[in-house]
């Protein structure tokens, strides 16, 4: 008898395809613009200053390999959740707001899918179309019913009306997916007014917002891009918010993130950390220390988070200079005004507005890869090689 004779093969993540993909061609001109990591130019995910001098700290002084506890590093959970939410929040001074430690921001998702299935029986979750894969298939696998409402349409537009539109139409109490900024994957975000017509729906039909805030300081900035969720966290008694440090920080490995939640009482947060607590031991027991402990010791150190913070602007400014760059390179080619939508996007991500079939040709016949939606990673761009890049987006568009 053989047990595992019924079990399937899955097909491989096309992301993680195109990681292989990529380091066998010989190509020497070729760009890795899939995955989503950030790359400095010379192609590296370099390691930042400020986590190489937290870390050699940290080799000095850290005296101990044992667990952290269901909630996480606390100095990393105090510190992080003051990022998130403003150095002077009410609600972390009144006890209504606290963070719980995550394998990446991915861990909190699914530690706020876990928790809205369990503790919030037959709410469903909507999604933008598009979003990130793993929304999708992550709250499947929570056991959460996924529906979606309309974000960017099939001419590359963000749809703002049709959006507003649809979340009116969402049953009362469901839970709505958000993205705080830099949007993955279309790069397209909303406005400040859009943000506020977007919070009174929220409020008129009760939903609960769960923002996915995973690109903090890589839109304007790490406080203006924090507005949209200490809005939301202000005017609503209750708010699930996801955060990363795995761009920030550039703590991709490390797998570093947090659950941040916000309640209408400091009594009720306490219950739903308990809940929390009781989810994430049947899911990871205890967060990895490693990534917190840096992350802790850049914002407990004030001249250590100020290198930090220099580094975060320098990423977020080279991104913004590599879509104006390869705007500039497309103007010979007359495609600068077909493709401006890449110098409005924001953050690591842009939908490029180029089809699967131009996808496929710009990886067979020039060795760049891309997903097949034509989402690109911008910060995979080397500003020595928009030129070529360029040309090959004309030959794929003519």
């Amino acid at each position: 008898m053989s047990h595992f004779s019924g079990v399937a093969r899955v097909p491989g993540d096309p992301i993680l395809g195109l990681i292989d993909a990529y380091r066998s061609d010989p190509n020497p001109q070729k760009l890795d613009l899939g995955v989503g990591v950030y790359k400095d130019p010379q192609g590296n995910t370099p390691i930042l200053n400020s986590v190489k001098i937290a870390e050699r700290y940290l080799v000095d002084s850290e005296t101990s390999k044992s667990y952290i506890g269901g909630h996480g590093d606390p100095l990393f959970t105090q510190h992080l959740a003051r990022l998130v939410m403003g150095a002077d929040s009410a609600l972390l001074n009144e006890n209504r707001a606290g963070a719980t430690q995550t394998p990446g921001g991915t861990g909190a998702l699914r530690l706020a899918g876990d928790f809205i299935r369990y503790c919030l029986p037959g709410r469903g979750i909507w999604l933008s179309d598009p979003t990130w894969p793993i929304h999708e298939t992550l709250f499947a696998a929570a056991g959460l019913k996924v529906s979606h409402y309309p974000y960017v349409d099939a001419d590359n537009r963000l749809v703002f009306d049709a959006m507003l539109a649809a979340l009116r139409q969402i049953p009362a109490g469901d839970v709505v997916l958000l993205h705080a900024c830099c949007h993955n994957p279309s790069g397209f975000d909303l406005s400040q007014t859009q943000w506020r017509q977007v919070l009174e729906v929220v409020r008129e039909r009760e939903l609960l917002p769960l923002i996915d805030f995973a690109y903090q300081g890589f839109a304007e900035g790490l406080e203006a891009d924090a507005w949209a969720v200490r809005l939301f966290a202000a005017e609503l008694p209750e708010v699930l918010i996801t955060s990363s440090c795995s761009k920030n920080f550039g703590l991709y490995r490390e797998r570093t993130g947090a659950l941040v939640v916000t309640c209408a009482s400091a009594d009720k947060l306490v219950d739903v950390r308990s809940q929390l607590a009781a989810i994430a031991r049947n899911l990871w027991s205890t967060p990895p220390a490693h990534g917190a402990a840096v992350v802790a010791q850049i914002l407990a150190d004030e001249s250590l988070k100020l290198v930090w913070q220099e580094e975060v602007q320098a990423m977020r400014v080279r991104i913004a200079q590599l879509r104006q760059g390869l705007l500039t390179a497309l103007q010979p080619y007359g495609l600068a005004e077909r493709f401006a939508h890449i110098g409005s996007q924001r953050g690591m991500f842009s939908y490029t507005g180029l089809s699967a079939e131009q996808v496929k040709r710009l990886r067979d016949e020039h060795s760049i890869y891309m997903v097949s939606t034509g989402r690109a990673n911008v910060a995979g761009m080397d500003e020595q090689r928009l030129e070529y890049l360029a040309a090959a987006i004309a030959k794929v568009s003519a």
